[in-house]
């Protein structure tokens, strides 16, 4: 069979990949051709474009980014089409994948949407795009289960892909114990680094004063989509802030806290059970265009949604300074009954979240669902 797959950021190319390694465990003569990035070109199958082509965020960075956007689906669009596929499987990303599925139903295909768009923080008008042209939607979640039944959309849940990354990533061999570490995760998109970055480097500045973190290692995880002239061009010369790359796991391990920016990577450092600090903004125009859409959710971070308290601090827009990230740090290092009460909820959170090879699971499942609708279609 074939499959074109659509990812359109880090995560989602994380998770395309895990999806890929089970379409060729489960199906030994799949075709896989994707739009994605170098975790999904790893795995197997024809690159066709790289998700860094459109990867943008925010209202405001998205009109800038319009014409490169058009016609990167004009591309994807002709390719689907040329290339005809027995399924089209879309990754998150729904400004872009909303638009393919519609396209792709039109045009007769087979559409499956693995990783819902977050329609219960904004957009709920994106229900009907589902019902309407979506066969089958896959959710990682266990909040979304009843969420999405509640508005009559057909949804699986088969546990957490991120839960089966994190426990293979243990199973590796650990890096040798290093000075004590704050991890800086400042995000994957260039407009979060720009919300980020000059609070990280302010917040360097604070930490030297304190000499309690004197040894400290601070440490940049940088992101798959980025470049090391994407962090340094925001570094002072006199900066001991180091960047890594392909280490974020291990870096969080060893970390005794982390400063996150919301997303997956918060998600990630829950799972792995690092004490940290969630920091989100945007510029003005889009802060308060969201403000406006994202109504009924009280927190921001995937891991307190989950267990609807909030387990770690959530600092947004102007309450994200580098002294209210300096004072949540101190609290997140030093206290202990802090860090042994963030802990425990962690525990909870890797319960709840399962996991036990995800990705072919759902794998199998489009799979099935494609040669049943294939044996169908032979009989009428």
């Amino acid at each position: 069979m074939k499959y074109y797959i659509i990812a359109g950021e880090a995560s989602g190319d994380l998770h395309g990949a895990g999806l890929i390694r089970g379409l060729y465990a489960e199906d030994k003569e799949c075709e896989v051709r994707f739009f994605g990035g170098d975790l999904m070109r790893a795995a197997g199958g024809t690159m066709v474009r790289n998700y860094r082509e459109t990867a943008v965020m925010g209202f405001v960075e998205v009109l800038g980014s319009i014409g490169r956007i058009a016609r990167s689906l004009r591309a994807c669009k002709a390719d689907i089409l040329s290339w005809r596929p027995d399924a089209v499987i879309l990754v998150d990303y729904p400004g872009f994948n909303l638009k393919i599925a519609r396209f792709a139903h039109r045009h007769g295909f087979k559409v499956f949407y693995y990783i819902a768009p977050k329609v219960w923080a904004r957009g709920e008008g994106r229900i009907r795009q589902l019902k309407k042209y979506v066969d089958m939607l896959y959710i990682i979640f266990p909040f979304e289960i009843e969420y999405f039944r509640k508005k009559g959309v057909e949804a699986r849940y088969y546990g957490n892909p991120l839960a089966d990354v994190i426990s293979a990533a243990r199973m590796k061999q650990e890096e040798p114990s290093a000075p004590p570490t704050i991890a800086l995760l400042p995000g994957s998109r260039r407009a979060e680094l720009k919300f980020l970055m000059p609070r990280i480097v302010k917040l360097e500045r604070l930490l030297s004063e304190d000499r309690r973190f004197d040894g400290f290692r601070l440490v940049v995880a940088g992101a798959p989509s980025m470049k090391p002239e994407n962090y340094a061009k925001w570094l002072p010369p006199t900066s001991r802030i180091e960047v890594v790359f392909g280490r974020t796991y291990s870096l969080l391990r060893q970390s005794a806290a982390a400063v996150v920016c919301s997303g997956t990577a918060s998600l990630e450092a829950a799972l792995i059970g690092t004490p940290q600090v969630v920091c989100y903004g945007f510029n003005r125009i889009t802060y308060l265009i969201a403000r406006l859409l994202v109504r009924g959710i009280k927190y921001i971070s995937l891991a307190n949604l989950i267990l609807d308290k909030p387990i770690f601090k959530e600092l947004i827009q102007k309450n994200a300074s580098p002294e209210e990230i300096y004072s949540e740090l101190c609290t997140l290092v030093f206290d202990n009954r802090r860090i042994s009460e963030m802990k425990d909820d962690y525990r909870k959170l890797n319960e709840i979240m399962g996991g036990g090879d995800v990705s072919r699971k759902i794998a199998k499942d489009i799979h099935n669902e494609i040669t049943l609708l294939q044996i169908s279609g032979s009989r009428q």
